[in-house]
């Protein structure tokens, strides 16, 4: 019987049902040690069987924590035979991380993520499945990261996944996305109830001391009593008072083991230092203490730990935790030692029999940092950063000669830059450029510890390391000096350090380095898109077309592509950077790069908000968002949150631009800080806070730092008009035409028309200017700018009263702005058609095929037209092909059809 858990019980019993029923769903349990995680997730998994579900169960091993995919191959050990059915690359990706393959290629792990998720739904389809992980805070990286990649896509399966995790005593175990249940101490009565279930005989002191000292705890409930000596029953009860709260568990498992035969506490040892070892490892390694599997039975009998799928397992993580913490250092050791040596004539296990030398070494010991650095090696084959940096680093601490050490920290720096650990990066870099003895050693620790400062947005100091030390290589292989500069450059950028960045440039042309001419071009492109007022617009045309020169129109490295993109998006050229960042995107589903995706859908989302593409730009920057929470690309979750904050204020939702826009406000790092004010600026123009609108935007455009305000200043014009202040307008107006000026394209000089015509003092010039932008417009650009145009061109007919000229442009304005959802806009156009003489206003336009689907409906109703089948939908969108069928059955009756030949001749 569970005692108070009826609230916990509920929840995951519904958690099945629900499972069962088709919908998905997944828990993630938090707790402290021994507060009944493990129970519950005994009582899912019997209910589970119970009820027809299939099970596949899990567990975190604390000594695998640093092996690559080895908590997910533990959990899917028993359908490996199911790899050979998924699509091809998601099968190769998953072969890899299990070492399955001897090429050496590496596993990507978010397609690897995506494989598990793929996986997950085949067996699905044969019944219901539970998934279950008990002490996930001791999974690999790798396989944590997975495994939580496919529990957040869970949609229309019949899938529930429960996964349990220790707090306060062990690693963090972040789960954004997923459920949480927090599992708190037992209420009194049902600590009482417990306790006198498990040790009814105690005398009534003992009883108190263990209710107070277990604070509702249900395994120190159980635990405390059957390890108390008779004597201890009568001691005082402040006698484990001063104990921190985890220790009073060790001190119980601890006081269990002194009891056992000095064998079976040798093999206990050898057990704990295995970890999740197979039976004959640790028997192996148990005979050089003259133990064998005769001596188990005592532990056995103790409950300390038992025999699981021929792994010795202990009853609970802190049973391990004391063996091993209360043996001597050098028992550990030699019990380390021991194990490397059963493991000698094991290749499979090469890795652990590395990390078992590493542990037992006290000094020095070139020969284990060799075997760590292929275990190193092995790992990136396997697509984990992570445990490269882990294996690198340890490595670095063996070698005995600085030259070495240099080098394997330099590529732990790395690897742990590439892991999404810049805080670690730097740290090893440092320690790297402390011990470099040459130029090539020195500037590779120094670029990694730069790049490692400056995605901790301390820019100003990447700067700062970068260019202290050109001086001393300034003589040396320009080779080496052009790309520190280059990236120098970059971080003076980012900090928004001008003189610096000038600088830069200056010493990079004096040095003649090959880089000279693209870093002066990266510094007039900076003073155009930072400084636009004052700043020479020409100059910086200039620039980007040379920067765009210099990479060619196609890049094979994705990230030098996505740099290319922006260039094009910076000269204006939109359709160059959707169609290249189109077909990036493309190559990342295709390959599985996810992580290089986020970047890409940076650039695809602002590029399809630009040309007006509303309804793509919030399905690209939706998915993004999701891809950069997974991937840790703060910058881009940041970015890409301000397009949906210019989306919903164009809806005129209040509240949704409010959130968009909080953490780029709090930042305060342009370009970010300036599109999240610019978007709460329009939304305040919608809603008719033209006072608010105006002073935002003066504010921002006459800041510091005005990186992404061009796309804005139109709205400036169009507020200070409605205020009746040429001044500020005809500021902003200036700015604006520099810029079209500059970058020559018919979408911008129509809107540029369009802010002459609201300044121009004479009506008839007015209404000439608006007619010329309407033409323009009609080359192309955003149809939300020209509706807007054609809002405003109805409103200077209908003053002047021409009322009957005035309701085309009006009814045109409103039909877009319907369609677009831009409710605010259309509600200003349905007031000037009424004003006009229409009495009812244009009717809503009927919404597009589209427009009746979500945004990933949208995507799956796309790639099904396209031909794809919804495995092939699934491997693109990141997502289950049982999802994918899910989504498809939202989109027939939407659209009106009943099959996928319809959808194929809607022309989507």
């Amino acid at each position: 019987m569970l005692h108070g858990r009826s609230g916990e019980l509920h929840t995951i019993d519904r958690l099945l049902a629900d499972a069962r029923q088709g919908r998905s769903g997944a828990l993630l349990l938090r707790g402290e040690a021994g507060i009944g995680k493990s129970v519950l997730l005994d009582h899912a998994a019997r209910a589970a069987r119970e009820a027809g579900m299939r099970v596949l169960r899990g567990t975190g091993v604390e000594a695998e924590g640093e092996l690559p995919y080895a908590g997910l191959h533990l959990m899917l050990s028993g359908v490996l035979d199911r790899v050979a059915a998924l699509p091809a690359a998601q099968a190769e990706a998953l072969r890899s991380a299990f070492g399955m393959t001897s090429d050496g290629t590496g596993g990507d792990r978010f397609l690897v993520g995506l494989a598990v998720l793929t996986l997950l739904d085949g067996l699905a389809e044969e019944g219901p499945l539970l998934c279950v992980v008990d002490d996930a805070h001791w999974l690999d990286r790798e396989s944590a990261d997975a495994l939580l990649f496919a529990v957040r896509r869970l949609g229309a399966e019949p899938i529930a996944a429960l996964l349990a995790v220790r707090e306060d005593d062990a690693p963090a175990f972040p789960a954004p996305g997923v459920p949480e249940l927090r599992l708190g101490g037992l209420d009194a009565e049902s600590a009482g109830a417990l306790l006198d279930e498990s040790a009814a005989g105690l005398p009534r002191h003992a009883r108190e001391l263990v209710l107070k000292e277990a604070a509702g705890n249900p395994l120190a409930l159980r635990e405390l009593p059957t390890v108390q000596g008779e004597a201890e029953r009568y001691a005082s009860p402040y006698g484990m008072a001063a104990l921190p709260p985890h220790s009073r568990l060790l001190r119980a498992f601890t006081t269990a083991v002194a009891a056992l035969p000095d064998r079976t506490r040798s093999l206990l040892l050898v057990a704990a230092a295995a970890g999740g070892a197979d039976l004959a490892t640790v028997l192996g390694a148990a005979e050089r203490f003259d133990a064998s599997l005769d001596d188990l039975e005592a532990a056995e009998r103790a409950r300390l730990l038992g025999l699981v799928d021929g792994r010795l397992a202990f009853r609970h993580p802190l049973v391990r935790t004391a063996v091993y913490q209360d043996a001597p250092a050098s028992r550990r050791i030699a019990a380390h030692r021991a194990l490397a040596d059963a493991l000698a004539d094991r290749p499979d296990q090469a890795d652990q029999r590395a990390w078992h030398l590493a542990a037992a070494a006290t000094g020095p010991d070139p020969e284990t940092a060799r075997l760590l650095e292929e275990s190193a090696e092995r790992a990136r084959a396997r697509g984990s950063s992570r445990a490269v940096a882990a294996a690198y680093e340890r490595a670095a601490e063996l070698t005995p000669d600085a030259t070495g050490r240099c080098r394997r920290l330099t590529a732990a720096a790395r690897a742990a830059a590439d892991a999404g650990r810049p805080a670690h990066a730097e740290e090893l870099a440092g320690r790297a450029v402390a011990l470099a003895d040459g130029p090539d050693a020195l500037t590779g620790a120094v670029r990694i510890k730069a790049e490692a400062l400056d995605e901790q947005g301390r820019s100003r100091d990447a700067h700062a390391l970068l260019a202290g030390v050109v001086p001393d290589l300034a003589g040396g292989d320009p080779g080496l000096v052009g790309p520190l500069l280059f990236q120098a450059a970059q971080a003076a950028w980012h900090a928004g350090d001008h003189g610096a960045l000038d600088r830069t440039a200056v010493q990079a042309a004096e040095l003649g380095v090959p880089e000279a001419g693209r870093i002066a071009a990266l510094a007039r492109l900076a003073a155009g898109q930072h400084r636009c007022g004052p700043g020479d617009p020409d100059a910086a045309a200039d620039a980007v077309r040379q920067l765009i020169g210099a990479a060619g129109e196609s890049a094979a490295d994705l990230r030098e592509a996505v740099r290319l993109g922006w260039w094009h998006l910076f000269a204006g050229d939109l359709p160059a950077a959707r169609d290249l960042a189109v077909g990036l995107e493309r190559r990342c589903r295709e390959t599985g790069a996810i992580g290089t995706l986020a970047l890409v859908q940076m650039l695809l989302a602002r590029v399809q908000l630009l040309l007006g593409l509303h309804r793509e730009a919030l399905a690209t920057a939706t998915e993004g968002m999701r891809v950069a929470e997974d991937t840790g690309h703060a910058r881009v979750r940041v970015h890409l949150a301000t397009v949906l904050a210019q989306l919903a204020a164009v809806r005129g939702d209040e509240g949704a631009v409010r959130e968009l826009t909080a953490e780029a406000l709090a930042r305060g790092v342009a370009p970010g800080t300036v599109h999240a004010a610019c978007a709460i600026a329009l939304l305040d123009l919608g809603l008719g806070r033209t006072e608010a609108a105006f002073d935002r935007l003066s504010a921002v455009a006459g800041g510091p730092d005005r990186q992404g305000v061009i796309g804005s200043l139109p709205d400036l014009v169009e507020a200070a008009a409605r205020l009746d202040r040429p001044e500020g307008g005809q500021s902003a107006l200036a700015w604006y035409e520099r810029h079209a000026a500059a970058y020559p394209r018919p979408w911008t000089e129509a809107v540029a028309e369009r802010c002459r015509a609201l300044l121009a003092p004479d009506p008839a010039a007015a209404g000439s200017g608006f007619v010329r932008a309407l033409e323009l417009h009609r080359e192309g650009g955003s149809g939300f700018e020209r509706a807007r145009t054609e809002l405003l061109y109805g409103e200077h007919l209908r003053r002047r009263r021409q009322t009957s000229e005035a309701r085309p442009p009006l009814r045109a304005a409103l039909d877009t702005f319907d369609r677009l959802g831009a409710v605010v806009w259309a509600e200003r156009a349905r007031a000037e058609l009424r004003a006009s003489g229409e009495s009812q206003g244009a009717p809503a336009a009927a919404p597009g095929l589209l427009d009746r689907l979500t945004p990933q409906e949208a995507q799956v109703a796309r790639l099904a037209a396209e031909g794809l089948s919804n495995r092939d939908i699934g491997s693109r969108l990141f997502i289950s092909p049982r999802t994918a069928g899910y989504h498809l059955s939202n989109v027939y009756p939407k659209l009106g059809i009943s099959s996928r030949r319809e959808l194929v001749r809607l022309g989507l």
